[in-house]
């Protein structure tokens, strides 16, 4: 009796000890073969926002920047993706009262082929510059203003995609007053024109 008990305890501690050695070699093949675990897709974009005029005046057109700072071994589909199937990456703003959405303005992707596609995509990688042109009322109210903005974009690797998501993003907004001084900022990204026009928003 005391050697069976041995026996059995022996064979219990060495079952916890190293599973592998008595899983069948399929499963053990699979275990080894996962994938890691994928981020969260909402992780992925690091959103910058920047208003071209500092303050808005009433009644003036201006522009905001959304920079998609995209996590290094990833990409995000372009506003134009080449399959139907694909989620456009898209800009979207809450607009108060009076102001005017004109146009927003999308870069092309880059032409990228993957291991889980046959057919070349366009992506954007690193970075994307996304622009929208508003038009302030001239009844605007003075002072802060906060501008509700949604970013939606699918990301992916080099193998796999993730759900699409949407991102909320905030654009702090000075109103003045008719006439007011007005200066640009952040050249470096308005003074550059836009490479691409996406249709204009209603």
């Amino acid at each position: 009796m005391s050697m069976r008990r041995a026996s059995a305890g022996l064979l219990f501690v060495l079952l916890v000890a190293s599973p592998a050695r008595f899983l069948g070699t399929s499963e053990a093949e699979e275990r080894a073969s996962s994938p890691a675990q994928l981020p969260r897709a909402s992780s992925i974009v690091e959103p910058r926002v920047y208003v071209s005029l500092a303050p808005v005046p009433r009644g003036r057109t201006f522009e905001i920047a959304v920079v998609a700072n995209i996590r290094p071994g990833f990409h995000i589909n372009a506003h134009d993706v080449l399959q139907d199937f694909l989620i456009p990456t898209s800009l979207e703003a809450e607009l108060p009262p009076g102001f005017r959405a004109l146009a927003t303005l999308y870069p092309p992707g880059v032409l990228r082929r993957f291991k889980f596609s046959s057919a070349k995509m366009s992506v954007y990688e690193g970075s994307a510059t996304l622009r929208m042109k508003l038009h302030a009322p001239s009844d605007a109210p003075l002072g802060t203003l906060q501008l509700p903005l949604t970013l939606r974009y699918q990301a992916c690797n080099e193998e796999a995609c993730l759900p699409p998501v949407k991102i909320a993003v905030t654009a702090d907004l000075q109103i003045a007053a008719a006439g007011a001084p007005s200066h640009p900022a952040f050249p470096e990204i308005f003074a550059t024109k836009p490479a691409r026009r996406s249709a204009s928003t209603h």
